[in-house]
């Protein structure tokens, strides 16, 4: 079986991680399933001279089992040696990068610049880390999500981490998409026999992904099965601002909601089981729905909701 995962952030690196688990176990003699993470970038940055991919990096320490599962991003038992020598000499540090991360950053830059493009580069650091999944950049070119707030245009990282979300979301902008391409392997990968759409911030980690021209179509016209996981579990999201932008875009804050944006991209809509009173709803919208424990915890949970996926195909 071939299965594709659109992923950013915590939730999508998590179930990333668990359909790895689930579709490794493959019977003796018999081929190795295959997973393709196709992971946002628009919210790549750079910092201190140096290139980094947020998402790609949670999706990659996620899948190599070396991430610090209490905060959700960044690397176990991490040290912030290099992060205090860089304020010491006045730099400004709100961005936290531990020693260890940063090397990961370091080997990034370091192959960009000598001209490797990302996609390449994904594939050496998850090789390096073994990583068993194919991980792809959704483009090798520049796209930067911008958000639109009372306070003006902010780039992605001043908005999330900078201001800590706290701005209303007014509109965003993905910067240099119509010029993009997908990165190679990424519109192959939408052919899959299952294609996942992670619970995932639906306007700052999937749609920058389908900004990329040819993505949406690709996805809207997918032969396989095509599935979505509600980032909203009883009204709230499971973590980060996905329901503050689903209100302040005027989208109602539910799973409802949710499945009303990928209605014309998906087959089935799968909502928590707090939600099951939305079943009709969304079935209404033309939806198989399928209700579950979509909180996936640590890794039997994120295992247990990935074999419950897979069932679909």
């Amino acid at each position: 079986m071939n299965v594709t995962l659109l992923a950013g952030g915590v939730g999508g690196a998590r179930l990333a991680h668990g359909l790895d688990l689930a579709l490794g176990a493959a019977p003796t003699g018999k081929p190795a399933p295959a997973l393709t993470v196709v992971v946002n970038v628009g919210d790549d940055t750079e910092l201190h001279g140096l290139d980094i991919s947020p998402d790609i990096d949670t999706v990659l320490y996620t899948l190599a089992e070396l991430n610090d599962e209490e905060r959700g991003w960044g690397l176990r038992g991490e040290s912030y040696a290099t992060l205090s020598a860089l304020k010491d000499l006045g730099e400004d540090t709100w961005f936290t990068l531990g020693d260890r991360d940063l090397a990961t950053h370091i080997v990034r830059t370091a192959r960009l610049r000598r001209g490797e493009p990302l996609s390449a580069v994904t594939a050496h650091l998850a090789a390096a880390m073994g990583v068993r999944p194919r991980v792809l950049p959704a483009t090798d070119d520049r796209l930067a999500t911008l958000v639109d707030t009372p306070s003006g245009r902010l780039g992605f990282q001043e908005y999330f981490v900078g201001r800590q979300h706290a701005d209303a979301v007014l509109g965003l902008h993905f910067d240099g998409a119509d010029a993009a391409r997908p990165a190679p392997g990424v519109l192959d990968a939408l052919a899959a026999e299952l294609v996942v759409l992670a619970p995932s911030n639906p306007f700052l980690s999937i749609e920058p992904l389908l900004a990329v021209p040819g993505v949406r179509e690709a996805l809207a016209t997918a032969p396989g099965r095509r599935v979505a996981v509600s980032p909203i579990v009883g009204g709230q999201a499971i973590k980060g601002p996905a329901a503050q932008i689903l209100e302040s875009l005027g989208h109602e804050v539910s799973a409802l909601g949710v499945a009303r944006i990928y209605a014309d991209l998906v087959d089935v809509m799968v909502i928590d089981e707090r939600d099951a009173n939305l079943a009709g709803p969304v079935a209404d919208l033309g939806l198989t729905v399928h209700v579950t424990d979509t909180i996936m915890g640590g890794p039997t949970g994120r295992e247990r909701l990935a074999r419950e996926l897979l069932a679909f195909v």
